[in-house]
């Protein structure tokens, strides 16, 4: 019934470090994940947490503005991605006047948090039931060309 999204865009993390804790808490319950990431002990996690009690929140707000009843234990993480930002350019000095590149990575994260009738609609994709129909046209070729 109700879906919402939360998004934090720049935040000085690796992608690669964010994908790691926003893997653990996919399709899992909004609390269980809170409980999860309360205790991760990787420094990714700390951000990730504030941002799925965002959408918790953008979900209770968005549930009080229709009118509709919400119990925060029923929500589930539907989506959670983690994309490439901004990359910061710096140079450190270094011997007989080189200079050494550093990059410092940033980090768009998303979380959708759904209650669970909207969960299976949600999760299906166009791109997967096409697949499917290309694999069974091909098939039916070979087949007719025996």
């Amino acid at each position: 019934m109700v879906i919402a999204i939360a998004r934090v865009k720049h935040i000085r993390v690796t992608p690669q470090k964010a994908r790691r804790i926003v893997d653990i808490i996919r399709g899992k319950q909004a609390a269980e994940a809170l409980a999860i990431l309360k205790f991760a002990p990787q420094s990714a996690s700390e951000p990730v947490y504030k941002l799925v009690a965002s959408a918790m929140a953008n979900a209770r707000v968005k549930a009080d503005a229709s009118n509709a009843f919400l119990d925060e234990q029923d929500l589930v993480i539907v989506r959670a991605y983690v994309d490439e930002g901004t990359t910061l350019k710096r140079f450190q000095p270094r011997a007989q006047g080189r200079a050494f590149k550093i990059l410092k990575r940033t980090s768009h994260i998303t979380i959708e948090v759904a209650t669970p009738d909207e969960f299976a609609p949600v999760v299906r994709t166009p791109s997967a039931s096409s697949a499917g129909s290309a694999t069974k046209k091909t098939t039916t070729k070979k087949a007719e060309a025996k």
